[in-house]
């Protein structure tokens, strides 16, 4: 069984990490100024021996050599003794001042070292007069001089206690500005964002008028304003549809039902005798049937293709024969209505697509022109091979699309005018199925118009089998 974490303000978060940062620093002055202050003091002399050892080598002269080791004495605030094998002797002064002997030790660190026959060595003794410590480095100059250069170890319990009561001020001071620091921070951040959640749960209560709004100006907070009052246009426009929808689809389903009643009524009382009658209102009863039907087909697929249910089955054929086809099932609109369908296309042209989807998209294509074509009743097919593909096109001859409207033109039942009448074919939700097919097939489609010119609705279908043949 899994627990869920418990989730924080990010006020205590924030809190807490500055009193966490806070008290790591802290940790670590109290480390290094006081409990470490030995060792480092110990390792800093070391090296200043060590150095001035160096230099000591680098300019050694037997005949030159007491005023470099008076300097070098001098400048480091060293004792320096030079010792030979025949026992003569040279011992610096500190700011004139005679070195402390050291030598008085329990261990004697000078016939240590000439007996090692090391070339350097570092000792640390304790005078037992003075009882200080004193670091010596033993240095072999030649096969006969030895040089020791030694510092004193100045206690330093007194400045450690120094220190430790100043970092218990400091301590003090700086966790309690940590902590007024953290306050304020997390108020300036966390008001914005407190600001934004009241914004976003009177969006969820299905306010769309609500701006998201903030008195700060941090980068983040702004693109999180930003992306959230488009998410809220976009909710608003989605609501906006889904209620012209199902206003749309209630018109479209009342219409035929409110029909079939009235006809099936008239059959049942008026019109049972007479047969030629009877018919003809049994036949507004079937067409009005077949119309329902058409409707709740065009909301299952649309359903369907939105939800990326419905598996494209990609296949080989014919597109033009695909067309004569799709043209053959309007033909009865040519008889009845008057209608022209003008498509000269005649060799055949293979394309590689879902072959039931496509032909939903030209039939749904050539019903939409069918609805809006102007006076001469013209509707225009073409297929144009390009080099990027097949270009489909259906064209009809009306009154045309607003500039401002051709970007919604794919919505479910949108219309530049507002009032919703019924189509003389299709359901109203033929567009937004194609826009959806094509999507999934990941075809280039789109929409130009002219006013009072007429309108033209393509697709491209990318010539995969020509890309597979040159493969």
């Amino acid at each position: 069984m899994k627990f869920q974490k418990k989730s924080t303000s990010i006020n205590h978060k924030i809190w807490r990490y500055l009193i966490v940062f806070s008290v790591i620093i802290l940790a670590l002055l109290w480390l290094f100024q006081v409990f470490f202050i030995n060792q480092y003091y110990e390792w800093f002399k070391t090296s200043e021996i060590k150095s001035a050892a160096k230099e000591i080598i680098k300019n050694y002269n037997p005949d030159e050599f007491s005023s470099l080791l008076d300097s070098i004495s001098y400048n480091n605030n060293m004792c320096i003794e030079l010792r030979t094998s025949l026992g003569g002797t040279y011992t610096t002064d500190i700011n004139n001042r005679a070195c402390v002997n050291v030598g008085t030790s329990a261990f004697n660190y000078k016939s240590d070292f000439i007996s090692s026959n090391k070339n350097h060595k570092t000792y640390k003794v304790v005078n037992q007069k003075y009882g200080n410590e004193t670091l010596i480095y033993a240095l072999k100059l030649d096969d006969t001089t030895y040089a020791f250069i030694s510092a004193s170890l100045v206690p330093i319990s007194s400045t450690t206690d120094i220190l430790q009561n100043q970092l218990t001020i400091v301590t003090i001071l700086v966790l309690l500005l940590a902590w007024v620091t953290a306050y304020f921070m997390s108020k300036k951040i966390s008001k914005p964002i407190e600001q934004l959640t009241k914004s976003a749960k009177e969006l969820s209560n299905g306010n769309y008028q609500v701006t998201f709004e903030t008195n700060e100006n941090i980068t983040e907070i702004d693109e999180l304003k930003q992306t959230l009052n488009q998410a809220k246009d976009e909710l608003a426009k989605t609501d906006e549809l889904r209620r012209d929808l199902m206003a749309n689809v209630s018109h479209d389903l009342k219409t035929p039902l409110t029909m079939i009643k009235a006809y099936a009524e008239m059959v049942r009382d008026i019109t049972y005798k007479d047969k030629e009658k009877r018919e003809e209102n049994l036949n507004v009863i079937i067409d009005e049937t077949d119309r329902l039907n058409l409707l709740v087909s065009d909301i299952l697929t649309l359903s369907s293709v939105e939800s990326n249910v419905g598996n494209l089955k990609m296949e080989e054929f014919d597109l033009t024969e695909l067309i004569n086809t799709i043209i053959k099932r309007f033909q009865i609109l040519e008889i009845t209505e008057n209608y022209h369908f003008i498509w000269k296309q005649k060799k055949p042209i293979l394309v590689h697509a879902d072959k039931q989807k496509i032909e939903q998209v030209i039939y749904n294509l050539m019903t939409n022109a069918i609805n809006y074509t102007g006076d001469d009743n013209k509707i225009y097919i073409d297929v144009e091979e390009q080099e990027n593909g097949i270009k489909v096109s259906v064209r009809d001859t009306g009154k045309g699309i607003k500039e401002s409207d051709l970007k919604h033109i794919w919505d479910k039942y949108y219309k530049s005018e507002k009032k919703h009448k019924r189509n003389m074919v299709g359901t109203g939700l033929g567009l937004s199925i194609v826009k959806n097919i094509l999507k999934a097939h990941h075809f280039e489609y789109g929409v130009s118009s002219i006013q009072n010119k007429g309108t033209t609705f393509y697709f491209i279908i990318t010539n995969q089998t020509k890309k597979e043949s040159e493969k």
